[in-house]
């Protein structure tokens, strides 16, 4: 009794939540850039200034260097793509007009530019421009969007600069107060955010491909938007959304987001979300929920997370119902003493309850959390224990002798069997599979934490990093 008391005084000093990764602030665009001027104009410019609005000019293939302001409706075309240089001043395409067509062009930002001005490889402040099969690089944004109402941009690729850090980097396609806009089959590697949407509704993303970044998705204030068969891995963040109203995510995959703070897929006051048919695996956290309202997670796979949902009592009307949650550390870190978040007719890897009447229902409802995963959701060495004897003795002696009093989150009918999920994506990557060292640690973790539990000394927990 003595030790179980000990560890729950441990747990109770630590439960204070790791902070949700995410800027939580607007961000205001800079100015909008001219004309270039001097020697920082491409040649390219005498071409647009003789063209008439309606006319196609086709660029030879190529190098040009400098910069261009495309200021009436025309169709700008590489053949043999061509390379645009910009000056390392600003954008290396300004687009003023509405209704404009870039296709088919290489375009390096020459690795210069000016944050504040929001220098990038295509800088849009017009609407019904299109950008398709251009590829970025060297450019702090990739692609700028600024009220540029209905633009599509389709199947571009945008590479970072890499020598530069994160907060020193734009995003790879930046949308702002932009209303039905189209990103479609883009692939985004190395930059800050992927995709950063703000103040932006009506929006569709498909097909596209966020990898290498700090947050694959970074989205806010953006209403009705939806998200369709997209990648994003590899970050800090596989998606960050805030301060959004009726966000639907389809068949998406949200992958190998790993640190101390990272998550597949975060929701920060988001309300009336809908996601259905993706897969969250091998991440830090896969979804984090606070402060939103109404949402629906249906025949998602959740997989090889640290803990699979990390919930906040702020949440109301949530319901998970039909989704798979496997080989998961824990299945949920729930931060407050109140939910009335609904998991009903989940699939969970590690219930052990059997369906005895064979009706495809485990005997027993699945209890979501027990007393290591207080401990484990605030100290993150424990992740190293968590699969082991240790995490299991621990939950055994709070349900012989409970010294805290019970959150009552449960799947009430928990599936046998793992549901026929057709429509999930198969993952891009191959994900790691659970620690085995968890076993074999876990024996000395018990035997530290009964010589210190016996010995009166506590061990001082780790300073946990911050995202």
């Amino acid at each position: 009794m003595r030790l179980v008391s000990t560890l729950v005084a441990i747990a109770m000093a630590l439960l204070a939540p790791d902070p949700a990764p995410g800027q939580d602030h607007a961000v205001t665009p800079g100015p909008i850039e001219g004309r270039p001027g001097g020697p920082a104009v491409s040649p390219l410019q005498v071409l647009i200034d003789r063209a008439h609005p309606g006319d196609r000019i086709e660029v030879e293939p190529g190098s040009y260097h400098g910069d261009v302001l495309i200021d009436k409706t025309v169709t700008l075309v590489g053949r043999g793509r061509p390379r645009l240089t910009g000056s390392g001043q600003g954008s290396v395409i300004r687009v003023s007009a509405g209704h404009v067509t870039i296709e088919g062009l290489d375009i390096d930002g020459g690795g210069g530019g000016d944050l504040g001005r929001d220098s990038s490889g295509i800088h849009v402040a017009a609407p019904g421009v299109t950008i398709r099969d251009c590829h970025i690089s060297g450019a702090l944004f990739g692609i700028y969007l600024r009220a540029a109402d209905g633009a599509t941009v389709d199947h571009n690729r945008v590479r970072g600069i890499p020598r530069l850090d994160p907060g020193e980097k734009g995003s790879g396609i930046h949308v702002w107060n932009t209303d039905g806009f189209r990103l479609i089959r883009n692939e985004i590697i190395d930059v800050r955010d992927g995709f950063y949407i703000q103040s932006s509704p009506h929006g569709y993303l498909s097909h596209n491909v966020a990898r290498d970044l700090r947050y694959g998705l970074h989205f806010m204030f953006s209403d009705d938007n939806v998200f369709e068969d997209n990648v994003f891995e590899n970050g800090a963040a596989g998606a960050a959304l805030m301060y959004s109203k009726r966000i639907t995510f389809r068949r998406n995959q949200f992958l190998h987001n790993r640190g101390f703070a990272s998550v597949g897929l975060l929701l920060k006051a988001c309300d009336d979300v809908l996601a259905e048919d993706n897969l969250i695996a091998d991440n830090a956290r896969g979804i984090f929920l606070e402060g939103s309202y109404r949402s629906v997670f249906r025949r998602n796979v959740v997989a090889e997370s640290d803990v699979a949902v990390v919930l906040y009592d702020s949440c109301a009307n949530t319901r998970f119902a039909g989704n798979s949650f496997v080989a998961n550390l824990t299945p949920l870190n729930l931060v407050g003493r109140r939910t009335d978040t609904v998991f009903d007719g989940n699939y969970w890897s590690d219930n052990d309850s059997p369906d005895l009447d064979a009706d495809g229902i485990t005997d027993r409802p699945y209890w979501l959390s027990n007393i290591f995963d207080h401990l484990r959701g605030n100290l993150t060495a424990a992740d190293l224990f968590a699969q082991g004897l240790a995490a299991t003795a621990l939950a055994a002696a709070e349900r012989s002798f409970p010294v805290l009093e019970p959150i009552p989150v449960e799947d009430h009918q928990p599936l046998a069997r793992p549901p026929e999920l057709a429509h999930v994506p198969r993952p891009a990557r191959t994900t790691r599979g659970i620690r085995p060292a968890g076993i074999g640690l876990s024996v000395l973790a018990l035997a530290g934490g009964l010589a210190a539990a016996l010995g009166g000394r506590l061990p001082k927990p780790s300073h946990k990093d911050q995202p």
